[in-house]
C-alpha cells in the first residue's frame, strides 16, 4: 500500500506543480502540533487573615480582652479592676483551654530539683542563673513552662476587607 503510495504521490509532484507546492511546505512546516489546550483559570484563593488576629477576635468575642487591656484605667478603683479582670481572665483561660490544651512543660512542680539534658532543646528549656560548661544542668525549677496539646482556631470565613477586624463595632438603633 504505501509502494503504490509513493509512486502516486511521485507522478503527481512531476505533473502537478501546485501539488508539489503544498508538499514542500508541509515539509518546511513539520508535522502538525497539537492544538494548545486552554490554560485552566485558576481558583480564586480565599483571603488571608493571620492566625494572630483570629485568635486576639476569638479573645474579644468571648471574652471581651482587647476591651480590658485597651480601656484607661484611671477612672476605676482597685476593687472595681479587679472584679472586671476576673471574669476577663476567667473567659481568656476558657477560650486558652478550649483552643490549645496547655499543659506544663515540666512534670516537677515549682520549687523542686529538676535535671536539664546535656542536648537540651531551647525552646523547652529556659536556663537562667550561674549557666556554665556542659550540661547535664541541675537546677530548681522556676517556672514549668507550658505547651499546646492542641490547636484548634475557628476557621475565619470573612472577606479580603474585614481580614484585619478584631471586633466589629456595635450599634444600637432604635
Amino acid at each position: 500500500m504505501r509502494i503504490w503510495l509513493a509512486f502516486q504521490t511521485f507522478f503527481k509532484v512531476l505533473f502537478n506543480k501546485e501539488f508539489a507546492t503544498d508538499l514542500e511546505q508541509l515539509q518546511l512546516e513539520g508535522p502538525p502540533q497539537p492544538a494548545a489546550l486552554p490554560t485552566p483559570t485558576p481558583k480564586p484563593k480565599p483571603p488571608a487573615r493571620s492566625e494572630a488576629i483570629t485568635l486576639l477576635a476569638t479573645l474579644q468575642r468571648e471574652a471581651r480582652f482587647v476591651d480590658m487591656v485597651s480601656e484607661s484605667l484611671d477612672a476605676y478603683s482597685d476593687a472595681q479592676i479587679g472584679a472586671a479582670a476576673r471574669d476577663v481572665l476567667r473567659d481568656c483561660g476558657q477560650v486558652v483551654e478550649r483552643l490549645f490544651a496547655l499543659k506544663p512543660m515540666a512534670d516537677q512542680e515549682e520549687g523542686q530539683p529538676i535535671e536539664v539534658p546535656a542536648a537540651y532543646d531551647a525552646a523547652q528549656y529556659r536556663l537562667v542563673g550561674s549557666v556554665s560548661g556542659e550540661g547535664p544542668f541541675n537546677g530548681t525549677l522556676q517556672h514549668a513552662g507550658w505547651k499546646a496539646t492542641k490547636v484548634e482556631l475557628p476557621q475565619w470565613s470573612g472577606d479580603e476587607a474585614s481580614a484585619l477586624v478584631v471586633a466589629p463595632a456595635e450599634v444600637q438603633v432604635g
